[in-house]
């Protein structure tokens, strides 16, 4: 086992060194010049020429590369170009939001895709099976975005006129919290849920027609400590692996909901950097993402040899 781990996080720091290497040369083909973001349209050639002297853009490439390889390995993901604030204090600000709302979300979907995906294939070709076939077919039909409005329209807006009230601000881990989150979590888990039934059911289709299975039931152990003790623990073996892509990936990809909701999130802070042209804070935000998926991944492969003792880690 400490060996698989330590292969993992060797590579680890590859992937992240390779995803560090991509954003460098990003930065450097970048159709807008850097120098031109920082300095506006109307700067003048002596100014774009000592903003580029300011940034250590006039040094060689590998040169470049090697001081920006430095700076990532002390944690130091360079400043803004708008504000002049450290990448690292923005993220830090807007991260607590987007993990609240990514993890809330994943809880949801989660649970709820997996509860449904079980009962599902316990109950084949019945109205429940029929009616989570439907489910989802709606659920993957339908965009995010296009739940988040429906929810915000029919909670913020007819609900309101009633007299209930969903977005009063107020502090985590307090009612009127999440009071706000909830509707952003189910935006963002609907179609979430839909995908974790579908790979839940057949996952646990495959599992029940192993001959493993049959043998259980053939010793008269019940149904229920066959489906659950034996037959789950294997079927999630794939769906926690899709989880664990799912939930790292998100980070940085929940623009639309935090739009949506006015959430101060990363998405929102990446949507800004982009329209306004801040490289560093892209390039950190990516760095960001990039880590969280590594490490879902490692978390989710040493989760393997709990969830099915057939997987042998070496």
């Amino acid at each position: 086992m400490l060996r698989f781990v330590i292969r993992r996080l060797l590579y680890a720091i590859v992937v992240l060194w390779l995803v560090s290497t991509l954003v460098f040369v990003f930065l450097n083909v970048s159709p807008v010049p850097v120098e031109r973001v920082i300095g506006g349209p109307r700067a003048t050639t002596d100014t774009l020429q000592q903003i580029r002297q300011n940034l250590g853009l006039d040094q060689p490439v590998l040169l470049q590369y090697w001081d920006f390889i430095k700076r990532l390995l002390q944690g130091n993901l360079g400043e803004s170009y708008i504000n002049g604030t450290p990448v690292t204090s923005l993220i830090a600000d807007r991260l607590p939001t987007t993990m609240w709302l990514v993890f809330g979300a994943g809880v949801i979907w989660f649970v709820g895709g997996v509860a449904t995906g079980v009962l599902s294939a316990t109950r084949v070709r019945s109205v429940w099976d029929r009616s989570s076939t439907l489910f989802v077919l709606i659920g993957l039909s339908t965009p995010p975005f296009v739940m988040a409005l429906v929810l915000l329209f029919l909670f913020a807006t007819k609900l309101s006129e009633a007299g209930v009230h969903f977005f009063e601000a107020g502090p985590p881990l307090q009612e009127h919290f999440f009071r706000r989150m909830i509707l952003p979590w189910i935006a963002l888990a609907f179609l979430m849920v839909a995908t974790y039934t579908r790979l839940t059911r057949g996952a646990m289709l495959d599992v029940l027609g192993e001959d493993y299975i049959r043998t259980a039931r053939a010793k008269g152990v019940s149904e229920r400590r066959v489906v659950y003790r034996h037959g789950l623990r294997s079927a999630l073996t794939p769906v926690v692996t899709q989880f664990g892509i799912d939930l790292g990936a998100l980070i940085g990809s929940t623009i639309v909901t935090e739009k949506v909701f006015g959430l101060q999130g990363v998405g929102q802070l990446v949507y800004q950097s982009i329209a306004l042209g801040d490289t560093p804070v892209i390039i950190g935000v990516t760095l960001m993402v990039t880590m969280f998926v590594v490490v879902a991944n490692l978390i989710v492969d040493v989760g393997y040899s709990f969830l099915d003792p057939r997987v042998r880690l070496s």
